[in-house]
């Protein structure tokens, strides 16, 4: 694979499963290197589209690279580069850990050597003990998510697929499974394509995004490219007289709803960023003292809800 080509290529790829279709006409790339997200809620088409990408699916219409294969001719040779973790860890549950990653390397057809010593290494790193005789059915969920990561990466690839990765998990295991998945991409040079409909997740993790609906892609783009289409934006007016500034600001035209914040002397407003100089003029015109402007990026959320408010139309929202 040249490494200045995408990871990843969707080109206006379709999939029907009877007469309901899973994937319409969704196209991406991803950037080697790169933190990807998928989001969407439950039958988005999310997992389809993954196992699109790693050859377990044909599609019926459009075309798919993924490291420089067409994942339908060249499935076994795309799998063994890429590291599954989906959201249920399907670990044989009598064998231990160790087993567990020892048997995925044996499919793999790694040297048995070499396989002891990434056993070894990823068992540490993730917390576990290589040695622990006790079989995976005895592990906690977030462990048995670990153990599951660590056999994902057993065979050292280069692209990693992670289905709903902490959906399962308690905080503290989910957050170690995100801290785990930045250090692959940003200090190992992984590329991670990452299904989720947790959207605080995909904002501290993705470098870009994709948000999806019943097969369809309604947004590309990293948040702060899509951050225009996320609405109107919302700004922290700080006052000394906040209630006199919120009756300004209720008579001011070009807002709507606004409200004193918990601190007691900032206003939070949603309004256009040109608008924002008149609402200061006119607090100012009314003995309000204005201490601060702080203009409040939009969130993932945001944008997520803006895409989706697109439903209906032909729109689409793209950076």
């Amino acid at each position: 694979m040249n490494p200045l080509e995408p990871a990843i290529v969707v080109d206006n790829v379709t999939r029907r499963f009877g007469a309901i279709t899973a994937v319409d006409g969704v196209s991406f790339s991803v950037q080697p290197g790169e933190i990807f997200g998928l989001l969407g809620h439950n039958g988005a088409g999310k997992t389809t589209l993954i196992r699109l990408i790693n050859g377990l699916f044909r599609p019926d219409s459009g075309q798919i690279h993924t490291l420089g294969h067409d994942p339908t001719l060249a499935g076994d040779r795309v799998r063994r580069r890429t590291g599954v973790l989906t959201e249920y860890p399907a670990l044989d549950q009598y064998l231990t850990p160790a087993e567990n990653l020892g048997v995925y390397a044996a499919i793999h057809g790694l040297d048995r050597a070499f396989s002891r010593a990434q056993t070894v290494r990823l068992l540490t790193r993730f917390g576990l003990n290589p040695d622990a005789k006790e079989p995976a059915r005895s592990l906690s969920a977030g462990l048995k998510q670990r153990v599951a990561l660590a056999r994902a990466l057993v065979h050292d690839p280069e692209l990693l697929l992670l289905d709903e990765p902490t959906s399962n998990l308690d905080p503290l295991a989910a957050r170690g499974v995100r801290d785990l998945v930045l250090e692959l991409s940003r200090e190992h040079g992984r590329t991670v394509l990452l299904s989720t409909h947790n959207l605080a997740e995909a904002q501290e993790l993705c470098d870009r995004v994709a948000i999806m609906w019943r097969g369809r892609l309604l947004a590309v783009g990293s948040v702060a490219e899509l951050a225009p289409q996320g609405g109107t934006s919302a700004v922290h007016v700080q006052v000394d007289a906040p209630e006199l500034a919120l009756e300004v600001a209720e008579r001011h035209a070009a807002l709507t709803d606004p409200q004193l914040l918990s601190d007691g002397r900032t206003v939070e407003v949603r309004l256009d960023r040109a608008d924002v100089a008149a609402l200061v003029a006119d607090l100012v015109g009314a003995g309000v003292a204005v201490e601060a402007v702080i203009p409040q990026h939009p969130s993932l959320e945001d944008i997520y809800v803006a895409a989706h408010s697109l439903l209906g139309t032909d729109q689409k929202v793209t950076a």
